[in-house]
């Protein structure tokens, strides 16, 4: 029933005003809950952080993967989820904001993209923070998963196909 209300209204006819206020509601939600998705990723990769000189980059997809691996259990799921769970609420979010933001691949693009541009960042100017193109990967990889178990069903129940 929910998912036949948010369908286009058929030829010659109104959508009712209360799906458009209901559409609009939520994408005025996902659009508040992205500008503090912002603000949290700001505040959890933009900021300096003491490293002991440890931050190195890493250009070679698999080096950092390796090494967290290596790590105790903890810190490597730490590490790993962190990474992968960052960018997660991006595939949820983006597809309630724009339908033309659902599929896999054009989440990964989007948020390759923005991922991308956080790591260069942290690479150039914050102090403690290096780039790394593991962490890039794992992003997109969250935000893909977070897509496909969650953001494409949810979309498509509260914006419709």
């Amino acid at each position: 029933m929910l998912v036949e209300m948010w369908q286009p209204a058929p030829p010659g006819e109104r959508v009712p005003w209360y799906v458009l206020a209901l559409r609009a509601v939520v994408v005025v939600t996902a659009l508040g809950l992205l500008g503090a998705f912002c603000y949290v990723a700001f505040r959890l990769t933009l900021t300096p952080v003491r490293d002991e000189g440890q931050a190195g980059a890493n250009f070679r997809p698999g080096d950092s993967l390796r090494f967290y691996l290596d790590r105790p259990t903890g810190e490597a799921l730490f590490q790993l989820g962190g990474n992968l769970a960052l960018f997660a609420p991006l595939g949820v979010l983006l597809p309630l904001v724009a339908k033309r933001l659902r599929g896999p691949v054009r989440l990964a693009v989007l948020t390759g993209m923005f991922s991308l541009a956080v790591e260069l960042v942290q690479g150039a100017f914050v102090v403690g923070r290096a780039f790394d193109i593991d962490d890039v990967l794992l992003n997109v990889a969250g935000a893909v998963l977070a897509y496909l178990i969650v953001g494409r069903r949810l979309s498509r129940s509260l914006r419709g196909s």
